[in-house]
């Protein structure tokens, strides 16, 4: 199949998965709270390999190829890393902060876009993301003014190490979706990850309260729309396009995290929201240097 698509509606599409996602966020850090980080990822997982497969099957689908298994195989392993991390990490610290050590992932990717997938750096994306970063570094200081303790310490460093599995990620999601439909994607990726975390069921698996089970079963429809919505864009805009896009969910987590945890926003979380919003929309604006993705994929 061919996929066209403007960079611009790509960029918004990816946009919509990241808000999505950051919503999702919120709903497994109260999960994390609760559970514990593995068995809110390993129950998260588990549904959301139910939630996919729907859409999967109806779509009639052939066994992967060879080479395109092995890239499901590679990018959940890289997920199984990352969302442990991350997840563990963000049940110790407020997610406007965890959101912002996570965008040093952006930046990796970048780089690495022009050196796996040959794609061009320009002035505007460095520009761009410089000043989104920056606004990360503006966060950062206004956080490090706050008395949060050991635990968010550890919790900052599990983020940082989840940052780059997610960079990586990101070039991962970029190959995957040139290969595979969203609906393949969004399958596998859930139901890989969680044979994965069921290799630790043995010594940290229990059973959650039925209480549990309506945030588990909306964690997991959030994962697999946003799943869907990043793949099918990054199928049509280079990676370092649409990397900036990450820094839209500062905004989210944000959001989310003063009306669910009650976690206050400083006048140094605004400086830096302005800074990350104006440096996507600048990448949002340089269409003519993100060439839309041509590719025939077999299915």
């Amino acid at each position: 199949m061919t996929r066209r698509a403007s960079p611009l509606t790509a960029f918004a599409v990816a946009s919509l998965g990241i808000a999505i996602f950051s919503s999702m966020d919120a709903v497994m850090k109260g999960l994390v709270l609760a559970l514990g980080a593995y068995n809110a990822l390993m129950w998260r997982m588990f549904a959301g390999t139910i939630v996919s497969a729907i859409p999967y099957a109806a779509s009639n689908p052939a066994w992967p190829a060879r080479a395109v298994m092995r890239i499901h195989i590679v990018r959940a392993l890289v997920t199984s890393a990352m969302a442990f991390l991350f997840f563990w990490g963000l049940g110790r610290v407020p997610m406007a902060q965890a959101i912002a050590l996570s965008f040093i992932a952006p930046i990796i990717a970048l780089f690495l876009a022009a050196i796996v997938l040959k794609e061009r750096i320009t002035r505007a994306t460095i520009v761009a993301t410089a000043m989104a970063f920056a606004g990360v570094l503006v966060i950062l200081y206004g956080q490090s003014q706050a008395q949060l303790g050991r635990d968010a310490f550890w919790g900052a460093l599990a983020i940082l190490a989840s940052a780059v599995c997610y960079a990586w990620n990101i070039i991962l999601m970029r190959q995957q979706s040139l290969v595979a439909g969203a609906t393949e994607v969004a399958f596998y990726q859930s139901a890989l990850v969680a044979l994965i975390y069921l290799l630790a069921a043995p010594f940290l698996l229990t059973v959650p309260a039925i209480d549990h089970a309506p945030a588990l079963i909306l964690a997991a429809v959030l994962a697999t729309a946003s799943l869907f919505l990043l793949s099918w864009a990054y199928a049509r805009a280079q990676a370092s396009y649409l990397a900036p896009t990450e820094y839209t969910g500062f905004l989210w987590a944000t959001l989310w995290g003063w009306i669910v945890f009650g976690e206050r926003v400083s006048f140094f979380t605004v400086a830096g929201a302005a800074l990350i919003v104006g440096g996507c929309i600048l990448a949002a604006r340089r269409r003519d240097h993100a060439p839309v993705a041509d590719t025939e994929a077999q299915l």
